[in-house]
């Protein structure tokens, strides 16, 4: 199996996502930082494509199917409006991107993903939202890692 395809499934993965497949591109297989790059952002990618589509299509369906999850979501929408909606309205769609800019664990473009859906983003805004958080987090990971490996 070429190493790209195992960079871009570490990348597609919602734990690991390009913090996982950047250091493991430039670290452990030795690839160019633009070649390190770009297999992991396009693997970070590949998924958000369906997410988007997937997660509004979930919760209605099972909106229509259980009364339990009926409640369940609309106490999250609710609750997450109640919770973030200043902040949201103060930074508007650059949360989005800084959401999914820094590479912390539970922020990535999989989660950028729901909180786009529980923002109600439209689908092509959300996604090119997250693909500038996705880019800005690669380079922020890609210095990381060259640090540390230079340190090294």
């Amino acid at each position: 199996m070429p190493l790209q395809f195992i960079v871009i499934f570490i990348a597609m993965l919602p734990i690991f996502e390009l913090r996982g497949a950047l250091p493991l591109a430039l670290g452990y297989f030795k690839f160019s930082i633009p070649e390190a790059y770009f297999w992991s952002v396009l693997g970070n990618m590949i998924p958000i494509f369906f997410l988007l589509w997937f997660w509004p299509t979930l919760a209605q369906v099972l909106m229509k199917k259980y009364k339990f999850f009926n409640k369940v979501f609309s106490w999250i929408f609710k609750r997450t409006k109640r919770k973030t909606d200043d902040k949201f309205r103060r930074y508007g769609e650059l949360a989005l991107i800084i959401f999914v800019a820094f590479p912390l664990p539970i922020t990535g473009a999989w989660t950028g993903s729901v909180a786009a859906f529980l923002f109600n983003i439209p689908y092509w805004r959300a996604l090119g939202l997250i693909f500038i958080g996705v880019l800005i987090a690669g380079l922020i990971v890609t210095l990381l890692t060259t640090g540390i490996i230079s340190l090294i």
